[in-house]
Formats: C-alpha cells, structure tokens, sequence
C-alpha cells in the first residue's frame, strides 16, 4: 500500500525511480480515500473496520523489512499480489456494488511494470541477484500466507465468507492459498525469479 511504496521511494536509486514510486504511493492513497469513503457511507469508521488485521499487517512488515531498494520493490510486487489475489477470493463473495469497488481498488496502478522492470534490469546487470530476490519472494509469500491464514481463524465473519458458511475449514482454505500460490508463481516468472 501507501506507506510501504513511500518507504521504498526514498530507497530509489535515482530521482526518477523515486517518481515513479511517489505516483504510485499516490494511487494506492487515492485507492485508500474510495475505501474510506464506502466504509464512511455503510456508517463504519476505517480505524475500526482495520483493527482486527492491524497485527498481522505489522508482524508481515516487520518479519519482511527489504534490506535493500530491490527487495523492497519485489516485497511491493509480491506483497501486493498476493493482497490483491486475497481480495479478489472474497470480492465474489460480497454485493455488487462492493465487489466493483473493491475491483477499483485492486486495479494496477503500473506498479507491476515497474517492479518487472526494475527486476529484469537488476538481474541483466547481475544475474548473481537473481537467487537472492528469489529466496527473498520466497520468504514474502510465506509470511504473507501464515498472516493470512492467522486472520481466517481468528476471524469468524472473514472465514464465514470466505467459505461459504462452513467456517474455519482447513482444506478449503487450503484451495484458496494454493490458488493464490499459482498466481505468484506467475509473478515470479514474470520478474524472471524462480518460486
């Protein structure tokens, strides 16, 4: 989101990288504004609807800090795919008028360009890279996965949803995060990263 492309702007190698990564922060905070202001109009304040995930979120950052600008960029595209596969599983699931917006909100912003990009460069340069932003998205989705997988059971409603009903039931969670493991595996492919 927001905070984590602001992070990695002032990590870019050169003003235009930076620019780049400031007008996609700047999409992802217009992204933000929509939600609040459908959350606002349902008689919800954004803080409160975001609490209960507010702890996974930080354990994810904190579990994945990049040590560099090009792990933050994978950790971007990565991170975000992953996210946005998440919210696509549970858009099917919710009214039409939520599911386009929520379908707004998860439209590129260019972001996966950039990070392709940026990624394909990095490792034409020095192909040595290449092992290491693998092992690096690698580690992402895994943590992103046992966060996910934290939240579902912690949360009733969510799991409710996402299951049709049935609960916190491990196989079919299980047929979701192997759908959205399919999905990264494509992405790492496109970044030129094994997964």
């Amino acid at each position: 989101g927001f905070e984590q492309l602001a992070a990695d702007a002032g990590r870019a190698p050169d003003l235009g990288d930076k620019a780049e990564i400031a007008q996609l922060a700047a999409a992802e905070l217009r992204h933000f504004e929509l939600l609040r202001e459908r959350l606002t109009q349902m008689g919800s304040d954004v803080a409160d609807a975001m609490e209960p995930f507010v702890r996974a979120v930080g354990i994810f950052h904190e579990s994945t800090a990049p040590a560099d600008w090009l792990e933050g960029v994978v950790k971007a595209y990565v991170g975000n795919g992953i996210a946005v596969d998440f919210y696509r599983e549970v858009s099917v699931l919710v009214d039409e008028s939520t599911r386009e917006l929520v379908l707004e909100v998860l439209s590129d912003t260019g972001q996966a360009e950039f990070a392709v990009d940026r990624v394909r460069r990095a490792i034409a340069a020095d192909p040595i890279v290449a092992g290491r932003l693998a092992l690096w998205g690698r580690r992402i989705v895994g943590e992103a996965l046992a966060q996910a997988q934290q939240v579902i059971s912690r949360r009733p409603a969510l799991a409710d949803l996402m299951l049709g009903g049935s609960g916190f039931d491990v196989v079919a969670v299980s047929e979701v995060f192997n759908r959205i493991t399919a999905q990264h595996t494509r992405r790492m492919a496109a970044l030129g990263l094994a997964a």
